[in-house]
């Protein structure tokens, strides 16, 4: 049985079309969350990898609030307290000898963004993994999957940061998976610098 050069051709096109179909639909997809998703900018930490296969990024771990979370033991929050010893309500530090983990699901609430441990167990493989470090404040907890984000192959890359400055992102949360960033901006003396790479 002979192929012809119409069937091979008709093939290409297909098989063209489809990847076609599938390119657009993800981007279709991150275009809407973006529209419609909530954003919010947060605190992030970043090295800048260089991986032959995937381009020049900054790799970015980023600072989530866990102030409304119960930690899997009571005895890993570290409550202020009154005159009287009672322990206050809200914020808290994290105490212990080793770090905290917990899954958490994200949402933005008065311009933040916020963990909310996941305590069933069937849910969880849904959420984030969220750390934090002994002596850490609730509010400075950290995603522990790095969320990427890719930069022109010439462009001035913003690390090492200097004294006094702050890396932020901005990022779209979607109602599952990690967030999307959308830009960067530097912080400094209560400054804001977007950061563009062209």
């Amino acid at each position: 049985m002979k192929i012809g050069r119409s069937s091979i051709a008709g093939a290409s096109v297909a098989l063209l079309v489809i990847q076609l179909t599938l390119v657009s639909s993800i981007a279709a997809k991150y275009f809407y969350q973006r529209w419609r998703c909530p954003r919010v900018w947060t605190r992030a930490a970043a090295y800048d990898p260089e991986m032959v296969m995937r381009g020049r990024y900054l790799s970015l771990q980023l600072t989530v609030d866990g102030c409304q979370s119960t930690l899997p033991s009571a005895s890993q929050a570290k409550f202020p307290r009154d005159i009287n010893g009672a322990a206050i309500e809200g914020r808290y530090a994290i105490q212990g000898r080793g770090s905290v983990q917990f899954p958490a699901e994200l949402k933005v609430e008065d311009g933040k963004l916020l963990a909310v441990r996941i305590s069933d167990e069937d849910e969880s493989a849904k959420g984030q993994t969220v750390s934090a470090q002994p002596g850490s404040p609730c509010e400075a907890m950290k995603l522990v999957d790095p969320v990427d984000f890719f930069i022109a192959e010439h462009a001035a890359s913003p690390l090492p940061m200097k004294a006094g400055q702050e890396l932020w992102i901005e990022v779209t949360v979607p109602p599952k998976g990690a967030p999307r960033p959308i830009q960067l901006a530097v912080k400094q003396d209560g400054v804001w610098k977007p950061l563009a790479f062209e």
